[in-house]
């Protein structure tokens, strides 16, 4: 049966992106406004937690609890930190200033995997690539940036597998020449990535925003438009790349989600919070676990 979707919030009008749940609150990013907000679920209480992020998307959580975020409009990934500070983690690869990180996937290791495209406007673009890219972390906690992926043209939503052993990337390029895909990529031993898989093509559709990770290891994908196909729609994929459910959703771009306990929790381009209770699955994260 299709899951009933209701408002957690009444709709801000502007995008919602970035869901990242805590354990007792719900973060997520309202990136034209350049906040983020804070639910409580129990209370459904919504408040602003930070602003001037910069138009920040992408956020997570380390195994440790800080919350790490892609701040798009200064092209560099940050630390939120408690105290209110922000921390840089990274702005360069080799020098060179990244494009617009848009989401980020944390590993054990604390290695901060993000997907760096090139934006739509900005003339200063120093990279001449959409790739991959990861801040790993050094032993006097600095972080190096490094390159992984030099197959991609416009990266999204990316996530580990549970095991950590395959990363799952959203090939999400708008332009008809070019790719709509969900991939499997093989992280080698030593970082790298290995040749991807294709798990999903969506064809002339619109491809896959956001993923989560469900606890027995399916992938929780939010993708479609109004322009075309089906809709907008959140897709259940086993590991293989098997479609086992879709479940429209009353916006017309949903962007990412998260589950909190059973219920999924989902993010939109018209600025929603919408949750679908009692879904029967749950998440799988790194922090709180």
């Amino acid at each position: 049966m299709p899951w009933e979707f209701e408002d957690a919030i009444p709709p801000i009008g502007t995008i919602t992106e970035g869901p990242a749940w805590d354990g007792t609150h719900l973060y997520f990013t309202n990136i034209a406004m350049s906040r983020v907000l804070r639910l409580n679920p129990r209370t459904d209480v919504v408040t602003v937690w930070k602003t001037g992020t910069n138009a920040a998307n992408g956020l997570n959580f380390d195994r440790q609890g800080r919350l790490f975020a892609c701040e798009g409009s200064a092209r560099r990934i940050v630390r939120y930190d408690v105290d209110g500070a922000t921390t840089v983690v990274v702005d360069r690869l080799k020098g060179r200033k990244i494009n617009v990180p848009n989401d980020l996937a944390i590993d054990p290791q604390g290695r901060i995997w993000f997907s760096d495209p090139i934006g739509t406007v900005g003339p200063d673009y120093q990279l001449d690539h959409s790739s991959i890219l990861c801040a790993e972390p050094q032993a006097d906690g600095s972080y190096v940036c490094v390159r992984k992926t030099f197959d991609t043209t416009s990266p999204n939503g990316l996530l580990f597998s549970k095991d950590y052993k395959t990363l799952y990337v959203a090939q999400s390029d708008y332009r008809g020449c070019e790719r709509r895909e969900l991939r499997a990529y093989p992280v080698n031993a030593d970082g790298t990535l290995g040749k991807y898989a294709v798990l999903h093509d969506f064809g002339p559709h619109r491809g896959i925003d956001g993923m989560t990770l469900t606890g027995d290891g399916m992938i929780v994908a939010t993708c479609g438009w109004e322009v075309s196909g089906p809709g907008g729609m959140v897709a259940i994929f086993e590991p293989d790349g098997r479609i086992m459910e879709t479940h429209p959703t009353p916006c017309k771009r949903p962007t990412n989600c998260t589950f909190v306990g059973d219920d999924l929790y989902v993010t939109s381009i018209e600025g929603h919070l919408l949750r679908a209770r009692g879904t029967g699955l749950s998440g799988y994260l790194l922090f709180p676990g």
